[in-house]
C-alpha cells in the first residue's frame, strides 16, 4: 500500500504543475496513500498491480456503486490508480476488466487526471469523456452587471420558481446529446424540498430578472458539501458553483453567464480562493458557458460500455 502511495503522491506533483489550485497535501505519499486505502476498502474493491523488475510500477483499483442509474458498473474513482508509464494502463486495465467482465460488470467509468498521457492511454482503451470537473482562481475584479437583467439573492416569494428551474436541468439532461438516465423529480418534491432549503445559510442562491420575470438560477455553497469532490479534486478553501439553470426560451439573453459571474462575486467577496464545477461533456450548454468563464478542466470522468 505504501508503494501505490508513492506513485499517487508523484502523480499528483505532476498534476498540480499543471493545475496548481488542486491541494497540495497529496503529494505527500503519507497522505496519499490514505485515498488508496479509501479506494481499496470500498466493498468489492478489486485490480491489479504492475511489477516490474521486481518493483512495483502501477496500480489500478475500482469498485461498483450500487445505483440502477449507471447500469453493472464498476469505478475506477480519482486515487484509483498511477503508473509510472501511461502507457502501462492498458496492462492493467486489461487484466482487472477480465474479472470485472466476468462478474457481469460491464459499464466501465474512470476519473483519470487531466494529463495527455493517461488521457491517451484510456481513449485507446475504448473509453470517451462523459463528464468534466473544473476549477478556476476568484476573480480579482468584481465582474459588472448586465443592464438587460436584474441578478439577485433569491428569497421566499421566488420558492415556487426555484421548483420549476430545479427542473430544467434534468430535464435537458434527458435530451439529445446528453441522454442522462438520472430521474427527474417532481414538482411537488421540489416545491417541498425548497420550502425547507431557501433559509439554510450554507447556500447561496442567486435568480436572474429579465423584463420583470425569474428566467434562471444558480447556487454557490462551500465545495465540503460535494463528495463528488474530495479528495485529490478538493482544492483549499474552495467555493462550488453547484446548479445553475435558465428557462429554455430565456436562453441566449446571457442569463446562465451572469449567474455563473454572481457565484465567482460572491465567492471572492465571501474569501474563497476559488471556486469549482462540473458538467457533462455533451451537455452543449454547461461546456461552453463555464470554460467561456475560466474554468479549467482537472480531471475527466470517462466511461466504456462493454460489449458494443
Amino acid at each position: 500500500m505504501g508503494v501505490a502511495g508513492r506513485l499517487l503522491a508523484e502523480r499528483h506533483g505532476r498534476h498540480r504543475r499543471e493545475h496548481p489550485l488542486l491541494p497540495a497535501a497529496y503529494e505527500n505519499p503519507a497522505v496519499a496513500v490514505t485515498e488508496v486505502a479509501a479506494a481499496w476498502e470500498v466493498e468489492g474493491a478489486s485490480g491489479s498491480v504492475l511489477v516490474e523488475g521486481g518493483e512495483v510500477t502501477g496500480y489500478l483499483l475500482g469498485a461498483p456503486k450500487p445505483s440502477p442509474v449507471w447500469g453493472a458498473n464498476v469505478w475506477v474513482e480519482r486515487a484509483g490508480h498511477a503508473v509510472r508509464d501511461p502507457e502501462k494502463v492498458r496492462d492493467l486495465y486489461g487484466d482487472a476488466a477480465t474479472r470485472w467482465f466476468e462478474q457481469g460488470l460491464t459499464a466501465h467509468y474512470a476519473v483519470v487526471p487531466d494529463d495527455a498521457g493517461l488521457i491517451d492511454a484510456w481513449f485507446r482503451l475504448g473509453f470517451g469523456s462523459q463528464h468534466a470537473h473544473a476549477v478556476r482562481a476568484v476573480p480579482h475584479t468584481p465582474y459588472g452587471e448586465h443592464p438587460e437583467l436584474l441578478v439577485r439573492r433569491a428569497t421566499r416569494s421566488d420558492v415556487a420558481v426555484l421548483a420549476e428551474l430545479e427542473l430544467v436541468l434534468p430535464q435537458h439532461q434527458g435530451l439529445s446529446p446528453v441522454f442522462s438516465a438520472g430521474e427527474v423529480g417532481t414538482l411537488e418534491e421540489a416545491l417541498a424540498e425548497w420550502e425547507e432549503d431557501i433559509d439554510d445559510r450554507s447556500y447561496t442562491t442567486f435568480v436572474a430578472e429579465y423584463n420583470g420575470r425569474v428566467v434562471g438560477m444558480s447556487v454557490g455553497c462551500s465545495l465540503e458539501k460535494s463528495s463528488a469532490h474530495s479528495g485529490l479534486a478538493r482544492p483549499d478553501n474552495a467555493a462550488f458553483l453547484s446548479f445553475a439553470a435558465v428557462f429554455p426560451d430565456a436562453r441566449g439573453i446571457g442569463a446562465g453567464r451572469a449567474l455563473g459571474e454572481a457565484v465567482l462575486n460572491w465567492a471572492a467577496e465571501v474569501g474563497y480562493d476559488c471556486v469549482v464545477t462540473d458538467w457533462r461533456v455533451t451537455n452543449l450548454l454547461s461546456s461552453r458557458a463555464w470554460p467561456s468563464l475560466g474554468f479549467v478542466q482537472t480531471f475527466h470522468r470517462l466511461h466504456r460500455l462493454l460489449g458494443h
